[in-house]
């Protein structure tokens, strides 16, 4: 079973956690124990595990801002100027392997699943495949 998960982002780069999202998605599937895939099907987009903290999640994003600039003189830029969001979603992954138990993903206290926009404002999808183990 792959579900689908339509995401609006509303910035250029935002950082938005999906693991509500997902969750009501292995309920409605009906499925207690298993394993969620979580894919994001665009190359400047992507997952990753972390706290959803606000103070964290600024420090990504300056981290990111810092490490891989906008606007350096990338040779993609050439195409379409966004060679930063192509460039650091190298760095995380664009999808992510979670358990589930009891119906939901077993995460950690403070874990949550996030996606990173690097490209928007955008319409953007996310797909979970749920499989019961």
């Amino acid at each position: 079973m792959i579900l689908e998960i339509e995401i609006p982002t509303k910035e250029e780069f935002e950082l938005i956690d999906i693991t509500p999202l997902v969750n009501e998605k292995i309920r409605e599937s009906g499925i207690k124990e298993g394993i969620a895939v979580i894919f994001t099907t665009h190359t400047t987009t992507a997952l990753f595990i972390n706290e959803n903290e606000s103070g964290l999640l600024e420090d990504v994003k300056e981290f990111f801002e810092s490490f891989i600039p906008k606007g350096k003189g990338y040779k993609h830029d050439r195409i379409d100027h966004n060679a930063h969001s192509h460039l650091r979603s190298i760095l995380l992954n664009p999808s992510i392997a979670i358990p589930i138990r009891d119906g939901k993903l077993l995460l950690g206290t403070w874990q949550s699943v996030i996606f990173a926009e690097l490209d928007g404002p955008r319409r953007r999808k996310v797909f979970v495949k749920i499989c019961e183990c």
